[in-house]
């Protein structure tokens, strides 16, 4: 029998790679995929560019605040977006449908617990989001992807999926060098999120600038976002061993290249800093709902693989002082041993993550 699956995702890059990798690894293994995404949500394109199925569907997020209006027009969408679920169900004959995060979520797993289909949500943060937290009232599972303190009915621990490139050997001399930096020297990866990166591009700036006067021999690739790109390269100016790029859809071949990195603490992050076991400086986005990406965060800091700098007027000094250590006082030792303390996470392995999930779905 074909097994049919429905996954809600989107919204944000940590609500949609996770079902994105997942629904790829489904669809190869021969399960007919369908994705449910909000209308023009960016990631279409990229479904569209995997020959992936999908359906959009007109809806909204809970407004925040007291805005009548807001409430009025939230509970107008998500009565047509109940509707269209409904029939969406109805027409794909689904097996199993899975929400990753998202208010795209709810009205699938909803309607599709009501029509008698199994439910399942797979979080990604250790912080269970809005709707995730609805929608694992009446599911028949919950998935997890980070260790979490609150009390869930029927979880398990996953981890959450990340692209199978990260399997894919490197080239750490010829990707380094195609970028114009030494791979003889340590070099360290500055990147954001889909949420934003305003406050850690400018602090990381005046941080690097100190670093590179005081020693040529570390070197800098910055990923500052199509946004941002040329004010941050006009601000680097001449500045040496810094390559700044807009955005880069390789990743996957940075991360295993680099030796630290500072970024933001979102889930999927996460997930491959754990995989690539990489020491790294975490900026959690004060804006997160619920603060969950300093919660995120404190999950490697605990264990002594990653160390949190608060966004805020001693950001710059924070990351000054955390490269000067690792890096200015030829500090190996305490990269290794941050390194090392990957091995004390309990987490599983995330690029096992959608291969054990997807039969966990088919055992359903």
């Amino acid at each position: 029998m074909n097994k049919r699956f429905i996954i809600a995702s989107g919204g944000t890059g940590g609500h949609f790679y996770p079902g994105f990798a997942l629904g790829k690894l489904l669809n190869k293994q021969g399960c007919s995929v369908l994705f449910v995404v909000r209308k023009n949500d960016p990631a279409i394109q990229i479904l569209q560019d995997s020959k992936l199925k999908y359906r959009e569907v007109d809806f909204m997020g809970l407004p925040r605040g007291f805005n009548p209006l807001g409430y009025f027009k939230f509970v107008a969408k998500l009565f047509g977006a109940l509707c269209q679920m409904k029939q969406v169900i109805k027409e794909f004959k689904p097996t199993v449908c899975l929400g990753t995060g998202g208010y795209i979520s709810f009205p699938l797993l909803y309607q599709a617990h009501r029509m008698g289909i199994k439910t399942v949500v797979h979080d990604s943060n250790t912080k269970m989001g809005l709707a995730n937290k609805v929608c694992a009232r009446f599911a028949d599972l919950v998935l997890l992807g980070l260790p979490s303190n609150e009390q869930i009915k029927n979880a398990i621990l996953t981890s959450t999926p990340i692209r199978t490139e990260f399997a894919d050997p490197v080239d750490r001399t010829k990707i380094l060098t195609e970028l114009e930096l030494d791979p003889q020297q340590k070099t360290v990866l500055i990147f954001g999120g889909s949420q934003g990166a305003k406050g850690l591009n400018a602090a990381v700036i005046q941080a690097v600038k100190r670093i590179v006067a005081e020693n040529q021999n570390v070197h800098f690739i910055h990923i500052s976002g199509e946004r941002w790109y040329q004010t941050i390269k006009n601000q680097y100016g001449r500045t040496l061993n810094v390559c700044v790029l807009p955005y880069s859809n390789e990743i996957y071949e940075l991360l295993q290249v680099c030796d630290v990195a500072i970024c933001r603490s979102g889930a999927s992050t996460l997930a491959e800093l754990i995989y690539c076991r990489k020491p790294a400086l975490l900026v959690p986005y004060p804006h997160a709902a619920a603060n969950h990406q300093y919660y995120n965060a404190k999950i490697l800091q605990s264990v002594g693989c990653a160390v949190i700098a608060l966004e805020g007027e001693r950001l710059e000094q924070e990351i000054y002082q955390f490269l000067n250590r690792a890096l200015l006082m030829q500090n190996d030792a305490m990269l290794r041993t941050m390194t090392e303390n990957y091995s004390k996470l309990n987490i599983p392995n995330p690029l096992n993550a959608a291969e054990n999930i997807a039969e966990i779905l088919k055992k359903m």
